[in-house]
């Protein structure tokens, strides 16, 4: 979907506060609609998210002979057809906007006995996807997509799958996830080693659904030959949602921010654990197990935030928070620094670019380097920013409005709806003076 015809036009506010719930967290909601179509029996998903991101991946598993129905507006049934019950489908899959959609599906569909297309929108189209096709091919796929290694995708029939041992290049649970699903077609133990360890929601939901699957270390392993058998899937709030409104009730004058049951996966909360370290008054309560997953709720109160030097091993566990991290460090007494952070170059957009060119425009300064920035707090101003089509860039610089002394204008927002649909108006429930045109 074109994010074009979108803006946001959001005036200063000084107070975020109340008590929400945001939606399902969206990397859950991917890996339940897709494991729930290959297992035996029936996976009831709650909490699940329906942004554009995720309904593209269910209806491509329909488009693949899985039967889904939709309950409510949070809840799935998925009638899994089995490891080898998908069919090819007539038409190109579209995943819309969805890299976790695309560069899952391409190992799951390597070892299918049909050839299938998956396409995206304009922007997906441009993100690297030679990073999942390399490992696939080492294992004998048969993939091709455009010589500047971009979707299309092709992927042909081949007799069988190889196992493969696998050393990523990068830390991605997308590439991890990638391999192991090809995994579940390929002869013999396929393992993936990570150079950090990345958030393991394939891993859990695989072994929670009885597939042979160890981990070691940073090595994951998994052996072909079981059935996964259906479980039920409760999907907590998403993190990477929540993050903007910790940094709204950071940056609140007064009042406090309840967040409730959000998940709190240790892969995930890099940002929440920095958010602290800069001296925000962040509490967790009620933390508890749900599906085998830590959720709580996040109590939110003002800051006074001091500018941090990102560690360098945490960075793989905030990279979806960067954008909402950019203005907690904007509004931060200090120069605050982010280093290794490459993945950031080829996410939706190059989201380095696209926040330093944001904040510089409101008035703060940045030195942008190849794998990260560094950011010095000071007063935030109004003004025009092109957020590249680009979910959390818009977020972001919405919640920018709770320290700007002038109307903040961005541009091209309709592609929130993929990863948060809502927004607009849970943004306006807790203080920010948010305008949609």
């Amino acid at each position: 979907m074109s994010g074009s015809a979108l803006t946001y036009t959001v005036a200063p506010s000084s107070r975020a506060s109340g008590r929400i719930a945001v939606p399902g967290d969206k990397s859950i909601s991917h890996r339940a609609v897709m494991l729930g179509g290959i297992a035996n029996g029936v996976t009831r998903v709650g909490g699940f998210l329906p942004g554009e991101d995720t309904l593209a991946t269910a209806q491509i598993l329909r488009e693949l002979g899985v039967r889904i129905e939709r309950l409510d507006e949070t809840t799935l049934e998925i009638y899994g057809a089995g490891l080898r019950g998908l069919r090819g489908a007539s038409k190109p899959l579209d995943c819309g906007n969805a890299g976790t959609a695309m560069r899952l599906l391409t190992g799951l569909l390597a070892g299918q006995a049909f050839a299938s297309k998956l396409i995206g929108d304009a922007s997906l189209s441009k993100r690297p996807m030679r990073r999942v096709m390399d490992p696939l091919r080492l294992m004998g796929a048969d993939i091709r997509g455009t010589e500047q290694g971009t979707a299309p995708l092709a992927i042909a029939p081949v007799p069988a799958l190889n196992a493969i041992r696998y050393t990523c290049p990068v830390a991605s649970a997308q590439i991890k996830s990638c391999v192991l699903l090809a995994g579940l077609y390929a002869h013999g133990a396929t393992t993936v080693v990570e150079p950090t360890a990345t958030r393991d929601y394939t891993e859990s939901m695989l072994r929670a659904l009885g597939a042979d699957l160890v981990v070691d270390g940073l090595a994951v392993t998994i052996r072909p030959g079981n059935t996964l058998n259906a479980v039920p899937v409760s999907v907590p709030g998403d993190f990477s949602s929540a993050a903007f409104f910790l940094v709204a009730g950071l940056l609140s004058r007064s009042g406090e921010l309840v967040i409730e049951n959000v998940g709190l996966n240790p892969r995930r909360t890099g940002l929440l654990l920095t958010l602290r370290d800069m001296g925000g008054d962040i509490e967790i309560l009620d933390e508890r197990l749900q599906a085998g997953e830590r959720v709580g709720d996040l109590r939110v109160r003002p800051s006074a935030l001091q500018a941090i030097d990102v560690p360098i091993e945490r960075v793989p566990d905030m990279i979806d928070e960067f954008p909402a991290f950019c203005i907690a460090a904007a509004a931060a007494r200090g120069t605050s620094t982010v280093r290794g952070a490459h993945e950031l170059r080829v996410k939706e957009s190059d989201r380095i670019g696209a926040m330093a060119s944001g904040l510089r425009t409101l008035g703060i300064e940045v030195e942008e380097f190849d794998d990260g920035m560094a950011i010095t707090g000071g007063s935030t101003g109004g003004g025009e920013i092109d957020s590249r089509g680009d979910h959390r860039i818009a977020m972001s610089f919405a919640v920018a409005s709770l320290r700007a002394t002038g109307a903040i204008r961005v541009l091209d927002c309709a592609n929130v709806a993929t990863s948060f649909p809502g927004f607009e108006g849970l943004a306006s429930s807790v203080g920010l003076d948010l305008g949609v045109t």
